[in-house]
């Protein structure tokens, strides 16, 4: 079929009925932001909808199309499942919503208050999506996809129809995960003023429209993070990439720190909390603001969501000073000595520190409290610690050079993501004797019992040395675990076989620096 004109999604997105459920919702200002900035930004808080997503939008203008079918069928663990279920609910349609189930009973229970038919099948998305094609066929149901589909789309344009009539607009940031969003404000607002700059904004770690940019096509990402699970797409859908290819301005990619400051900004200007994947083209709009210094513009950017498990707040919050480049964290190595601490607490020059962590050091031979004839131990003393800024990544640099100025060996652990994720909770010592080990990291599903299970698929056969696991509140778990032993191929075909997403960190430099063992 012919591709649908930008005029033809024009006249879709007008004529969309999306209002017989979804709200026109608020185009707020942040008053604090855009003081910082020297902008004037705004804020798009689809936040408030019924369902606290804009992926109501789009599933209701598609499923207001449908004629004479049973129902509509879907597989999702998040927003589009609960706008597809209070479009059923609103239409009188049947909607039946596949869900892995490995999903949060929030999540399922939240589908099933809007009136959807819950399925609860397989352990990951895709054979959860494989089951609901398959019923779709045998029940005759319609499936209804989260992005890649022409109604969908315009549906999901109305936002942009939204923010162009609410007055003078400069640049318009929007979160990309699929493509359906960013793909019909961007073709929305080109049509109407094509001077406006649409930008889209992903996560590092799951840019698959970046992905497609170079490749030419849609391609599918080996391993996506699951931070911002509602943008965490492995491969972007065939039209929604071919109108962010043809109507974004720009793409720019965000770190998981950079997001958590993010969502700290929005409740502190709007006490708004989104969801990661809410906060995405925020993330994006101070990046790109920064780094082309932008000054006297309307920028605005769109909250897409609030779908937020309350404990994740903790990471979030963790993160959020060092996305906001408010802190930074170094390895310091100082000799165990008297006043060792209080001559490294001078050369910090008053600076607040937030954390601090350290154990003598047993690796470089002798024994603690042994001495050397002036007063020290024999052993260093490797330090964790965290330090508030005010200035950013010019005083993280500055803090550096005065330490190793003052004779300490120090390393910036602040874009370390192994040092930030687990070993700032694992400081405490090293094996009294050589371990040789190797050192993973591990995604897994998150569910109740799922910690034992992992143990359980991973087996008896190697001893594990190390092992580091909190829950964040999030749908997938992480865990940094050491194996002594680990060198064979049957450990290597082991770990492929468990089917969890893993690299192997062992080189790391916080690991070596804090918790790798000595040598033989």
């Amino acid at each position: 079929a012919t591709p649908k004109t930008s005029a033809e999604y024009l006249r879709d997105i007008v004529a969309a009925p999306v209002y017989r459920a979804a709200r026109h919702t608020p185009l707020e200002a942040m008053p604090g932001l855009s003081e910082r900035t020297g902008n004037r930004v705004l804020v798009k808080r689809e936040d408030l909808q019924p369902v606290h997503s804009f992926k109501l939008r789009g599933a209701f203008n598609r499923m207001s199309q449908l004629r004479g079918c049973p129902g509509v069928v879907t597989a999702s663990a998040g927003n589009h499942a609960q706008g597809v279920a209070l479009s059923g609910q609103e239409l009188g349609i049947r909607s039946v919503i596949v869900m892995p189930v490995t999903t949060p009973s929030i999540k399922v229970d939240a589908v099933r208050g809007f009136g959807g038919e819950v399925v609860l099948h397989g352990e990951n998305f895709d054979a959860a999506q494989a089951r609901a094609r398959q019923l779709a066929e045998e029940e005759g149901l319609e499936y209804v996809p989260p992005f890649d589909n022409e109604a969908v789309i315009a549906g999901q344009g109305t936002i942009g129809l939204e923010i162009f009539q609410a007055g003078h607009v400069d640049r318009v940031f929007v979160p990309v995960g699929g493509g359906g969003l960013a793909a019909g404000v961007a073709v929305l607002i080109k049509e109407l003023n094509p001077e406006i700059q649409v930008i889209g904004v992903e996560p590092e770690e799951s840019a698959c429209l970046t992905a497609a940019l170079w490749a030419g096509e849609p391609v599918e990402l080996d391993h996506v993070s699951l931070f911002a699970e509602g943008v965490a797409v492995r491969k972007i859908g065939t039209e929604t990439f071919r109108l962010c290819r043809d109507y974004l301005d720009e793409v720019v990619t965000v770190t998981s720190d950079e997001i958590s400051a993010a969502i700290k900004d929005l409740f502190d200007d709007n006490r708004a909390i989104a969801e990661p994947a809410g906060a995405v083209s925020l993330a994006g709009l101070k990046k790109y603001a920064s780094a082309k210094d932008i000054q006297d513009e309307t920028l605005v950017n769109v909250l897409s969501g609030a779908n937020l498990n309350f404990h994740t707040l903790r990471y979030i919050s963790e993160r959020a000073e060092l996305g906001e480049g408010g802190e930074a964290i170094f390895a310091v190595t100082i000799p165990e000595e008297q006043g060792a601490f209080l001559r490294f607490s001078e050369v910090l020059n008053g600076r607040m520190v937030t954390e601090f962590n350290y154990r003598v050091d047993g690796r470089d031979g002798g024994q603690p409290g042994s001495g050397d004839g002036d007063g020290a131990t024999g052993q260093p003393a490797r330090i964790f610690v965290g330090v508030q800024l005010k200035e950013g990544k010019d005083e993280r640099d500055a803090i550096a050079d005065a330490l190793a100025g003052a004779g300490y060996d120090v390393v910036d652990l602040s874009d370390d993501e192994v040092a930030k994720e687990h070993i700032r909770y694992m400081i405490g010592g090293v094996p009294p004797a050589f371990v040789d080990e190797r050192m993973f990291s591990f995604e897994f599903p998150e569910h109740p019992g799922a910690l034992v299970h992992f143990l359980e698929v991973l087996g008896t056969n190697w001893n594990i040395t190390a092992f580091h696991y909190r829950s964040q509140g999030m749908d997938y778990g992480r865990i940094l675990a050491a194996f002594e032993d680990a060198r064979s191929t049957d450990f290597e075909e082991h770990l492929s076989a468990l089917g969890f997403p893993f690299a192997e960190v062992t080189d790391n430099p916080s690991y070596q620096l804090f918790l790798a063992p000595s040598g033989e």
